[in-house]
């Protein structure tokens, strides 16, 4: 049960913080021991962090279906389709990578090069409204969210980043990088209840599962709310010199120990 809390509690708050939830898994299994393959819980702490976004944007979500031929939801579908290709092209690539933990190391480095670059080009010209977004600023965005698939690239810290060089402005950065999230969370979940084994076995146990759930749920809705006030009044670089340190020990793993991860080389 305490595993359950420690990993629904990272993913919640790693799900929508610029850190990498996907990088932050694959470590803590590697460090717990844990087996990649407990399908239920995985996808129930997915779900988890999905009711913590239809939970904050809740309005959001009652215009567009009120509405879903309106602006806001036809630009989630043209960000969300460059994801859903990059991450059926390259599934095999992207189910490597999560097995390896190779990329973790250079990963989480790059994230905090983003993070510290698109604060450094924080310009005037950031004040894109809903009325002013186009299609192809959900399409860099979308392309962005697709490379995020790479464990400890992080999907919230490329899309909100690709959002603000894109010239939208901070507060609807955040948002529709935390809305286009809602598709892709969903289709994840239902693309690894499909690729399920018939022959393996995923119960680990309903307490486990419920705590999990809801830990990921309460402490994603946290982190959402903490970020759209980063975005509004702080700087991204804070997250950095995380994501650096983080990095910098996975590589230092690589190179010298190889106790978590194979080496790079």
């Amino acid at each position: 049960m305490w595993q359950s809390f420690i990993l629904g509690l990272v993913q919640g708050l790693t799900e929508f913080l610029p850190v990498s939830s996907s990088g932050h898994l694959v470590l803590l299994q590697r460090i717990l021991g844990l087996e990649e393959a407990v399908f239920t819980f995985d996808v129930m702490v997915h779900l988890g962090t999905l009711l913590a976004v239809i939970i904050a944007f809740w309005r959001d979500l009652v215009e567009i279906i009120r509405r879903p031929l309106g602006k806001l939801p036809l630009l989630i579908v043209a960000g969300a389709i460059p994801t859903a290709v990059i991450g059926l092209l390259f599934s095999d690539f992207f189910a490597g990578l999560f097995a390896s933990g190779q990329s973790l190391g250079p990963g989480f480095i790059v994230t905090g090069i983003v993070l510290w670059a698109v604060e450094g080009i924080r310009a005037n010209n950031q004040r894109k409204s809903l009325r002013e977004m186009d299609v192809l600023d959900a399409i860099t965005v979308g392309l962005a969210q697709g490379l995020a698939i790479i464990p400890a690239l992080s999907r919230s810290g490329l899309t909100i980043s690709a959002a603000l060089v894109r010239g939208l402005n901070r507060e609807l950065a955040a948002r529709y990088s935390f809305l286009l999230s809602l598709p892709v969370i969903l289709g994840a979940s239902i693309l690894e209840i499909k690729g399920m084994d018939s022959n393996m076995e995923y119960s680990v146990g309903l307490l486990p599962i419920l705590i999990g759930t809801i830990t990921a749920g309460v402490s994603g809705f946290l982190a959402i709310k903490f970020m759209l006030r980063v975005l509004a009044r702080g700087s991204l670089r804070r997250f950095s010199y995380y994501v650096w340190l983080l990095g910098t020990l996975v590589l230092i793993d690589q190179v010298f120990f190889q106790r978590y991860f194979p080496p790079l080389f």
